[in-house]
């Protein structure tokens, strides 16, 4: 396998997998390289739209997805200062068949770990760890990466798919450090058995309450509830996955219902992450170079679309690579091109959620739940739409 037919992936989370195996069902071989030690992911539970099983359907792996994904049947919007059901959306038959493709939430281990499966089965995937790409040069030949232990790995092009912090990023657009939300997230995951039983939903349930929200959701089969609870405190340093007691868990959640409150005592090894993302831009590509998932568009998750997103990139992209017979900056361009207006949509969409949905307090808040409960079935529909029909796939065979 000559160099100069290789793609270098730099990242081998959720995105660069799913661009590894996606490049590898067009005939293109890729070499993986990723900073960490073992491959795994970081995290508990996300959320799938329709788009996501768009995209496992042309990974081929969209049947093995949804043994692993859990069916929720409707999003529950509560109100987390009185705990009265805002709105309940059905994600039911007609959710399915406006969208083609269900809502599910899954386990972020196991949906990587499966399209880890597919990547070691693959004689055109070579996965590397142990393999931090620090900068990289090209000519007209191709791409060569610069690793953090000093080895030289060349290819005919090079995907940034090394997250928020991203080294390629740092060469493809020097625009410095993300940006920092001001908001605090907090994980846990609670055997379901813990789980107070009259909270026990099969739902992915939203409470939002003032500069703050939770979320809770059932996984892995049923065994476990997925607890996601953020403030927006004005938290200043980009921490990650950071432990947590339960007693500032408690602190910045005391104002809520107790109904909502008593989850967060079901809730052990709790971490925080302060929340980062950036501006959308325009400049992904260096010619042979292009960035990919949080490496091109880091986004909040208050639109539950972040893998979503990298997951439609890794499918585009390898579209037009074949598409482009191996011409890689013809290829990137066009992937470019496709590409970065839905993303930026979706990362201004993520904080206008945030701050219009998710957060409001009093009067804001109040206005929110009538808007909210005012809209119809098909509004909910409509305004999802452009999201979740297809259409970010749109002319990928």
């Amino acid at each position: 396998m000559l160099n100069n037919q290789v793609v270098l992936i730099s990242g081998a989370g959720i995105g660069g997998l799913a661009a590894a195996l996606a490049l590898s069902n067009v005939g293109i071989p890729s070499v993986v390289l990723e900073r960490a030690p073992e491959l795994g992911e970081i995290g508990a539970g996300i959320q799938l739209g329709p788009n996501a099983f768009h995209s496992f359907d042309y990974l081929g792996i969209g049947d093995e997805a949804r043994k692993i994904a859990v069916f929720v049947e409707t999003i529950k919007v509560m109100d987390a200062t009185t705990a009265e059901q805002v709105v309940s959306i059905p994600l039911d038959a007609n959710f399915r068949t406006r969208f083609k493709n269900p809502y599910a939430v899954i386990h972020r281990g196991e949906l990587h770990s499966l399209i880890l499966r597919y990547c070691n089965a693959s004689e055109l995937i070579t996965l590397r760890t142990n393999c931090e790409v620090r900068s990289y040069e090209q000519d007209e030949h191709g791409v060569t990466a610069f690793l953090a232990t000093g080895e030289k790995v060349s290819g005919a092009a090079l995907v940034g798919a090394d997250g928020l912090r991203s080294n390629v990023r740092a060469q493809v657009i020097r625009d410095g450090e993300p940006r920092i939300s001001g908001h605090t997230t907090y994980r846990s995951v609670i055997p379901t058995e813990q789980m107070p039983e009259q909270l026990r939903w099969n739902a992915m349930t939203i409470w939002i309450g003032p500069k703050c929200h939770m979320v809770h959701y059932p996984l892995s089969d049923w065994k476990a509830f997925n607890l996601v609870i953020t403030s927006d405190n004005g938290a200043a340093d980009p921490v990650a996955g950071v432990s947590a007691s339960k007693e500032e868990v408690r602190r910045n959640f005391a104002h809520i219902h107790p109904t909502a409150v008593q989850i967060i005592e079901h809730g052990e090894n709790w971490k925080y992450w302060v929340l980062c993302d950036r501006e959308p831009v325009t400049n992904w590509r260096d010619g042979k170079v292009v960035l990919l998932g949080d490496a091109a568009h880091p986004m909040l998750q208050y639109m539950a679309q972040g893998a979503c997103m990298a997951l439609e990139d890794a499918v585009r992209l390898a579209h037009e690579v074949d598409r482009s017979s191996r011409d890689f900056e013809h290829a990137f361009e066009a992937y470019r091109l496709a590409r970065i207006g839905r993303t930026g949509r979706v990362q201004t969409s993520a904080r206008q959620m945030g701050e219009l949905i998710f957060h409001q307090a009093g009067e804001g808040a109040k206005a929110r739940n009538v808007k909210l409960s005012s809209m119809s079935l098909e509004d909910y529909y409509d305004a999802a739409s452009w999201l979740y029909d297809g259409s970010g796939l749109s002319g990928v065979s």
